[in-house]
């Protein structure tokens, strides 16, 4: 039977990997954790980590000669590991897959109310204290959508519009012609043709600052900025200064730069933007869903199968 241990923020750990841990210990040991810190490492042939997870240094591959596997339960990797990591030729397995399932319900249905003016509504009410009349909308039918890469979120969202009478077009580099059956544009068609534009593009040396001043000047009138990928990629002093001078815009950002926002910052005060603490991605009982899906790894690596979600160090770089 192979040995385990769990190095992650113990406070996640219930969520994570309680609902799952019956059926893991089926296939492994648990012989350390839930900790926050590694402890003794000379047995552990698996590592199972989550929010919280320990570097991937030299110092502890040195404590670990035993380790074969690395069961990630969250998104990106790259806060952890290590050239001296990919070095050792060890597959790193990330939940990102799962992790993306509730981004991309939060992001259709933020999709949904920004083709209603649903935020508008609600903050023109509460700033007059006094109910609203219904103003202009886009609302759902023939509506353009505009997804800022299709990586694993996008293509779900492209998958959660196809219910809905709405055209979905998609700005990615990577992807080919056939990704998620979306066309394809360039990145001013994407922002200048769109009811609503959704950023979904990991952050690279490449990405940020991507949405500058110009492409959110270019949104069609009464259009919506929906971004639940990395605040960098938004140039956000040039997001407030646009947002000021165009009122019909609007904002919705699950993420921000700096994260949070800075008390005071007119993020709280423009009334074309609201603001979310990265709630897009996995709380509470959505957790066990990563969980879930690293202990089917488990159960592969240990009947000897391949895996389904291992990362290559190229991917993992790509990881939002």
């Amino acid at each position: 039977m192979l040995n385990a241990a769990f190095v992650l923020d113990p406070a996640v750990f219930d969520d994570v990997y309680g609902p799952s841990l019956a059926r893991l210990r089926r296939v492994a040991r648990v012989i350390h954790g839930p900790a926050a810190e590694p402890g003794p490492m000379a047995e552990v042939d698996v590592l199972c980590t989550s929010w919280g997870a320990p570097r991937l240094d030299a110092a502890l591959l040195a404590a670990a000669p035993r380790l074969s596997l690395v069961l990630h339960a969250a998104g990106s990797v790259r806060a952890f590991v290590t050239p001296e990591f990919w070095a050792r030729g060890v597959p790193l397995v990330s939940a990102y897959r799962a992790n993306a399932v509730p981004v991309a319900d939060f992001t259709a249905a933020q999709i949904v109310y920004a083709l209603k003016q649903g935020w508008r509504h609600v903050l023109a009410a509460r700033e007059r204290r006094a109910p609203v009349a219904p103003m202009p909308a886009p609302g759902t039918y023939g509506a353009r959508v505009g997804l800022l890469s299709l990586g694993a979120v996008g293509r779900l969202v492209a998958g959660r519009l196809a219910a809905l009478d709405v055209e979905v077009i998609a700005h990615d580099p990577y992807a080919g012609p056939a990704t998620a059956g979306v066309p394809l544009t360039g990145l001013d068609e994407l922002f200048s043709t769109c009811d609503v534009v959704s950023v979904h593009t990991p952050l690279l040396p490449e990405t940020a600052g991507l949405v500058g001043a110009d492409l959110l000047r270019s949104m069609r009138p009464g259009a919506t900025l929906i971004n639940t990928a990395r605040g960098r990629i938004i140039d956000e002093p040039a997001l407030v200064e646009v947002l000021t001078e165009r009122p019909d815009l609007f904002a919705v950002l699950d993420v921000t730069d700096p994260e949070p926002p800075v008390p005071g910052s007119p993020l709280f005060t423009l009334p074309n933007v609201v603001v979310t603490p990265h709630l897009a991605g996995s709380l509470g009982a959505e957790r066990a869903r990563l969980g879930a899906l690293v202990t089917d790894e488990l159960e592969r690596f240990a009947a000897g199968l391949p895996l389904e979600h291992a990362l290559t160090r190229e991917s993992a770089e790509r990881l939002a």
